[in-house]
């Protein structure tokens, strides 16, 4: 029986077939790519195959980030009773990552304030909170520490204030 991988990726060739000059097949190391029904299948084809992370500088590490989080933490937590509410719930999730949900990556922007060149002051603004709520615990570790001496605190605190 010819695998699914093997399937779709024919089905894929078939449709591109002559509007491309070589195809190349960009695949992670994992059973269900790399076989012998896809590796007959990519030889049939005439297919040229690389694998991430091992013929490749870059990866697919991104989107298979943004697929675990699509499905662990939104798509698992709702039914899934059609093809509609799955539309529905995908279209929300990919709005809500791209424009609303802010990123560690890009310093609290989100990707469209990324892409468009925007997003400046989310940062300003992160870094203003941080400071604001950073202070406090700054001054107890400080006291922690030893740092208060008769009644006043002595030295200087760690993070990004100083007394």
């Amino acid at each position: 029986m010819t695998s699914f991988v093997a399937r779709a990726v024919r089905e894929a060739t078939r449709q591109l077939k002559g509007s491309l000059p070589q195809t190349t097949v960009v695949a992670d190391s994992g059973c269900e790519s790399v076989n012998a029904d896809v590796h007959d299948m990519l030889e049939g084809e005439g297919l040229r195959r690389i694998l991430a992370q091992a013929d490749v500088t870059f990866s697919t590490s991104m989107i298979e980030a943004f697929w675990r989080s699509l499905k662990h933490g939104w798509l698992y937590m709702h039914a899934l009773d059609s093809f509609a509410a799955l539309r529905h719930l995908i279209g929300f999730y990919v709005k809500a990552h791209n424009e609303v949900m802010p990123h560690a990556a890009f310093d609290g922007r989100t990707p469209d304030e990324m892409y468009l060149g925007m997003g400046d002051e989310v940062v300003a603004a992160l870094s203003a909170v941080w400071l604001r709520r950073s202070r406090p615990l700054c001054i107890n570790r400080a006291r922690y520490r030893g740092g208060e001496k008769n009644g006043t605190m002595g030295g200087t605190l760690s993070c990004r204030h100083r007394l």
